[in-house]
């Protein structure tokens, strides 16, 4: 028996609502801890399946994992049991989890080895983990894949820091040279490394841990080798694609809605994409007011032409927020073009919106023309299924908007992602049941 959401929309909603720590930074900064023997302290950690399975998973490898508030651990990776890294436990959770990739470059590091069964995760295309393994590479690291067991094995008794021109600027393949090359001997430069806030946080978590990281927040990254790390405590941002995603709520369901503690000079351009689509929003303090509004207008662009958003590499817009952003043009006034570049099939869920009766073009697996509605028609509640983590809570939003009921099934994939989301969103009056 899966789960689902059942939903009446229609109705406004209001309220503050918090952000949950960043999802993908969790996954990054939980598996550094492997780079010391000394105590790391994470808080403001989402309580959400991929990280829970990731702390898990340290766990069996013989870290000392203690919970000292509900969104707070400390981390001692002083023993860790290699043999389990051939078992077939760790094959089960190492494979079912995407994130699991991030400690091969923390265990190089610091133990001249590894090996990691080929990890799942999300289906939005091929999502190529060469990045990551090339890296390792010009690290000095050899690898094998061994199509019998499924296992990636990698020898890396002798890492060398070099100069490294990366293929794509991936987030998690930055993330993971960087953890490996902080305990090479010599001096590596990562060129075309990804910018984002998350691995910005990673590197300042490394440098208070004793690594020697500069160009942090460029696409140009050198870090000098060093032999030993030691602990640190480390707070996560607040998680940008909840914050994006509460803003299209607001708008959506015509609702007042405060975002608190938001860390608004991360967010990149994140608030102004949303106010291209014509929502109102004030930054107070350090949390976005965004005003209960009739409707919003989507700009165009100076020569008239209709208004294109579409996805690029920070400090670009994050395509995690592209289903977002195409989700709350169907109640906007007039039309946008939205152009998923970085992942193929993001848009596939469009089929479940056209049910409900929005106004949309597929043009092809990477571009949706939207035709708002301009709140003049409702779209109507329907059931559907939720195929990936961004495009579930696109569709929540859809039907929190909807005149009538709506069921999501798969929720599990939206709770890979999002805490208590439904118990957060019945706190701003939202008609949620889970059953």
């Amino acid at each position: 028996m899966t789960n689902a959401f059942v939903i009446n929309g229609g109705k406004p909603l209001k309220g503050e609502i918090t952000p949950q720590g960043a999802k993908n930074e969790a996954l990054q900064v939980i598996s550094a801890v492997l780079l010391t023997e000394q105590k790391v302290t994470i808080s403001n950690i989402p309580d959400i399946k991929d990280v829970n399975k990731l702390i898990e998973l340290l766990g069996d490898m013989g870290v000392i994992v203690e919970k000292t508030a509900s969104d707070t651990y400390t981390f001692i990776a002083k023993d860790i049991d290699q043999d389990f890294f051939q078992s077939e436990s760790f094959k089960t959770k190492g494979g079912g989890l995407r994130g699991s990739i991030m400690i091969v470059g923390p265990l190089l590091a610091r133990f001249g080895k590894a090996s990691i069964p080929k990890p799942g995760g999300d289906k939005i295309g091929r999502r190529r983990l060469d990045t990551h393994f090339l890296g390792f590479e010009k690290l000095g690291a050899r690898f094998d894949y061994n199509p019998e067991d499924g296992f990636f094995n990698v020898d890396a008794s002798n890492l060398k820091g070099t100069y490294i021109l990366l293929d794509e600027a991936s987030v998690t393949g930055t993330a993971n040279i960087v953890m490996a090359a902080v305990l090479a001997k010599g001096t590596t430069t990562i060129y075309n490394a990804a910018c984002e806030p998350y691995l910005q946080q990673l590197c300042k978590m490394l440098n208070r841990m004793g690594a020697k990281i500069s160009g942090i927040g460029s696409n140009l990254l050198t870090i000098e080798g060093v032999t030993v790390l030691g602990g640190t405590d480390h707070r996560l941002l607040p998680d940008m694609i909840e914050i994006g995603s509460f803003i299209g709520l607001a708008a959506m369901t015509g609702s007042e809605i405060t975002i608190k503690d938001v860390k608004y000079p991360e967010l990149g351009m994140i608030p102004d994409v949303f106010k291209r689509l014509g929502i109102k929003l004030e930054l107070r303090g350090d949390d976005i007011y965004i005003p209960a509004q009739d409707h919003y207008e989507i700009e165009t662009f100076i020569d008239g032409s209709i208004m294109t958003i579409s996805d690029a590499p920070w400090p670009g817009f994050t395509p995690d927020l592209l289903s977002i952003v195409l989700v709350v043009a169907i109640q906007a006034k007039g039309a946008v073009l939205i152009h998923q570049k970085m992942f193929e099939s993001r848009l596939f869920f469009v089929d479940k919106l056209l049910d409900m009766g929005a106004q949309i073009i597929l043009c092809d697996p990477h571009r949706a023309t939207v035709i708002g509605l301009d709140k003049q028609v409702q779209l109507r509640g329907i059931s559907m299924t939720s195929p990936d983590i961004r495009a579930g809570v696109s569709l929540l939003i859809a039907a929190l908007s909807a005149q009538g009921k709506s069921t999501i099934y798969n929720i599990e994939q939206i709770e890979r992602g999002y805490q208590n989301i439904d118990t957060r969103l019945k706190a701003l009056g939202a008609d949620i049941t889970r059953i």
